[in-house]
């Protein structure tokens, strides 16, 4: 891994003494590897909404930013978790707070992913939304959401593990939850959540409005599967703010749900320098792919087009009746990964959908135009394989995504085999190995003609 963030769980306990009592053990490690960068966040309780990523530039205000946005504006702390139009300004309330900490430098960025998206169904369509567009003017604080969440090993079958859901989706609508979900949305699809998996779902009718909202793959974790360290004993989280250093537990925990960091889960950023602003810029331009299992070792792709090109979170501007050209080169798996084997890239697909403008309803979760437009089979097993796909002269806006998969499961999307006929498989609860199911995706690249 290159870098990380530490999300402490946010609580009244965390919001009191846990952001301070954290921070020097995180500056012991900035200093302790200098080949990681090792930011300082916390999983801020969205107020009416799931969880998120908060995580700022490192500072010397680092502390006082992070402490004071959990105070104020995590839904925990607040009392403000209910589904009510007052929370949900108060979440929109807490991007404008950290969107004015950055105008004031009082720290150089912050950002924001929210994790788990449809789990519990209560993050609805509006105020996804809402988040996104929640600092207009300033720079944007919301910037996506999970293609992928973290507990993957919790769909690891028994005997040998938890025999649960992969990303623990194992729910059903709640009292909060926004009614227009379908069930199928409480699973994961290939790991995947949703929202991301379901083309010409959620994520795509965010997309065809033409405006930035990336994925990422979060580790989530808590408690690591064949992990033999156990919570040390004694200590006192409401007083010490920390639970004691962990000691040897005498045992495989073949219970828990979760990987390391980077041990299943990547997020990927094209970054231009080897800094914690660079990969917040990269995060924020949308330069980002993700992969479970070290699928593949990397992703370069180029939109081109009357002598231009532009690569992931970017947009190709080109006159009208410009031909557009797609090329990806794919660095397959380069070696073996975290359960011993070499993955093996079976296809790529090619998702495309129309720029249509803003949406009416903000509530809208589909998005008619979108589906598989090319699906290329890969048939090396090593080295790097180049793609190309001719969108032709283009005479529309429109946006293009990536995604691949090993081969093991797939079935006709939740919008029908005309719109993605070899999808992610839902995945069935009990029996979703992770590592017999891996995939990749990457964020789109935007073409406007003019």
């Amino acid at each position: 891994m290159d870098w990380l963030v530490i999300t402490d769980h946010g609580s009244a306990t965390h919001a009191r003494i846990g952001v301070e009592k954290v921070n020097p053990d995180i500056r012991e490690a900035r200093d302790a590897h200098r080949d990681t960068l090792v930011f300082q966040g916390l999983e801020w309780n969205i107020p009416a909404a799931e969880h998120g990523t908060v995580f700022v530039h490192p500072g010397r205000h680092e502390v006082d930013v992070l402490k004071q946005f959990e105070t104020d504006y995590d839904g925990g702390v607040k009392g403000a978790t209910a589904s009510t139009p007052a929370n949900e300004a108060l979440a929109v309330a807490g991007l404008a707070f950290l969107a004015e900490q950055v105008r004031r430098r009082t720290v150089r960025d912050a950002l924001m992913l929210a994790n788990h998206p449809a789990r519990k169904g209560i993050d609805s369509p509006h105020e996804i939304r809402a988040w996104r567009d929640a600092t207009p003017g300033q720079r944007q604080i919301a910037v996506g959401f999970e293609g992928a969440p973290g507990h993957q090993a919790a769909g690891l079958p028994k005997p040998l593990g938890p025999g649960g859901a992969r990303g623990i989706y194992d729910g059903g609508p709640g009292p909060h939850s926004f009614p227009g979900y379908p069930l199928e949305s409480y699973r994961t699809w290939g790991g995947f959540d949703w929202m991301t998996a379901t083309v010409g779902g959620l994520w795509d009718s965010l997309l065809a409005e033409g405006k930035p909202w990336w994925i990422t793959a979060n580790s989530d974790s808590h408690q690591v599967y064949g992990d033999t360290a156990v919570r040390g004993p004694g200590g006192d989280f409401a007083a010490d703010g920390r639970y004691p250093d962990p000691v040897y537990g005498g045992r495989i925990d073949i219970g828990a749900g979760d990987f390391w960091p980077g041990q299943y889960s990547r997020t990927h950023v094209g970054a231009d320098g080897f800094s914690y602003a660079a990969v917040m810029d990269g995060i924020r331009a949308g330069r980002i792919w993700v992969d479970h299992g070290q699928l593949i070792s990397g992703l370069d792709v180029r939109m081109t087009g009357g002598g231009r090109w532009a690569t992931l979170g970017g947009a190709l501007h080109v006159a009208k009746g410009t031909k557009v050209t797609l090329t990806v080169d794919v660095a397959l798996a380069g070696g073996p990964n975290w359960a011993g084997f070499r993955p093996t890239l079976a296809r790529v697909d090619v998702i495309q959908g129309d720029v249509t403008g803003e949406a009416a309803d903000k509530d809208t979760f589909t998005a008619p135009t979108a589906r598989v437009v090319e699906s290329y089979e890969v048939n090396e097993s090593t080295g790097t394989v180049r793609l190309r796909y001719d969108l032709g002269r283009v005479d529309r806006p429109l946006y293009v995504r990536l995604r691949g998969t090993d081969g093991n499961r797939s079935a006709p999307g939740a919008m029908g085999a005309a719109v993605d006929p070899a999808g992610p498989a839902l995945d069935v609860v009990g029996d979703a190995d992770p590592w017999r199911d891996l995939w990749f995706y990457s964020n789109p690249v935007w073409v406007l003609p003019s």
